[in-house]
């Protein structure tokens, strides 16, 4: 049956975008994302930010999955701060956006507010490490750290 269907040209997963130093990721609340009550599960944040980082590195031309493949790295998440401030509630429409705020050699931090209009729903920084297969700590692709560093909010680049 798949092989009678024809998909629209226009048809695919939803791309954010980079306007000056922030990149912008538009997402929507779904019943799965809700408790019993309608609100957004407080882990489910955790999703929207890790996709809009995701899509973030992949608008930098970061190709996460060859660096995993090849046995160069990956990135982890080893420190992580967040601020629930306002609840989303079903059917929301929410932006995450997201800045690179501190380049190091095998880390990067960013900072990601979600916002609903002109409200902040949640606020957060997130440290992630660049790592080898065996979870050392390991320089980031030259490539990378130069893609982070033209997008960067500061120029502090230790």
């Amino acid at each position: 049956m798949a092989a009678d269907l024809i998909i629209p040209q226009d048809i695919k997963p939803h791309d954010g975008r980079f306007v000056d130093n922030r990149h912008y990721f538009a997402c929507r609340v779904y019943f799965e994302d809700t408790d019993f009550s309608g609100i957004v599960y407080h882990a489910n944040y955790l999703r929207y930010m890790e996709r809009a980082r995701s899509d973030m590195l992949r608008q930098l031309d970061m190709d996460q999955r060859t660096a995993y493949e090849s046995g160069d790295g990956v990135y982890a998440v080893v420190d992580l701060t967040m601020k629930y401030l306002l609840p989303a509630k079903l059917d929301d429409d929410l932006v995450v956006v997201s800045t690179v705020e501190t380049l190091r050699a095998a880390s990067v931090v960013i900072d990601q507010t979600i916002i609903r209009g002109a409200e902040t729903i949640v606020s957060a920084s997130v440290h992630a490490a660049f790592l080898t297969p065996a979870g050392r700590p390991r320089r980031q692709p030259k490539a990378w750290t130069k893609a982070f560093a033209s997008v960067m909010n500061q120029t502090d680049t230790k």
